[in-house]
């Protein structure tokens, strides 16, 4: 885990929205992706499933390094 980052928005309003995610999830989908895709502003999204989570599909975005966390969220509208 210590490879990776996380940006401010990330822990100050990401994590307080969202209690539940946790940033070991938010790793193993970066690590594990379903599918990965360049966003506009040098931003790249990453979905993935979470076990922990109930299977349920997690998008991850990051930085343009793609080790610093910006943003998570469970995705209900991902399709294959």
């Amino acid at each position: 885990m210590s490879q990776y980052k996380f940006t401010n928005y990330f822990e100050n309003e990401v994590l307080r929205k969202r209690p539940y995610i946790k940033k070991k999830w938010c790793i193993q989908v970066i690590e594990n992706p379903i599918r990965t895709e360049k966003q506009e502003h040098n931003r790249y999204r990453f979905w993935g499933t979470c076990s922990e989570f109930g299977d349920r599909i997690i998008r991850v975005v990051t930085l343009e390094d793609k080790i610093t966390i910006h943003n998570a969220f469970p995705d209900r509208r991902f399709k294959t």
